[in-house]
């Protein structure tokens, strides 16, 4: 995690060490690309615990309207959440709060280093 995110932040009842993001109140990895949320290790038996109407038509990975993954739910910087999060690809999975890919995320929707909009 980059330096200067101290302090932890409860994810999903997982607690990621110095970090003071918070996924909850995000969502900005989930609506980055259409081409983020893919499949990449999964067997068959994973991706068929996803529903049928959230995986696209490649079945490469999860359906997005436009760079929204479909499975996300709420408002961007507000309050999030994953309707599939038990059954989430492995790419989700590793996007960790405060690692390089979730800071890229965060900068394109504004998004500060606290979990919030900057004022």
């Amino acid at each position: 995690m980059p330096k200067g995110l101290g302090g932890t932040a409860k994810i999903m009842n997982v607690v990621f060490p110095n970090s003071e993001l918070n996924c909850r109140y995000c969502g900005a990895c989930c609506a980055f690309s259409e081409n983020w949320p893919r499949f990449t290790l999964e067997d068959n038996a994973a991706i068929e615990n996803i529903p049928w109407e959230l995986v696209n038509e490649q079945e490469t990975g999860m359906r997005c309207y436009k760079d929204r993954c479909a499975a996300l739910e709420g408002k961007i910087g507000t309050l999030t959440s994953c309707s599939i999060h038990p059954n989430r690809p492995i790419v989700c999975r590793d996007c960790k709060p405060g690692e390089e890919t979730c800071l890229i995320a965060r900068r394109r929707f504004g998004l500060n280093n606290k979990g919030s909009r900057p004022s």
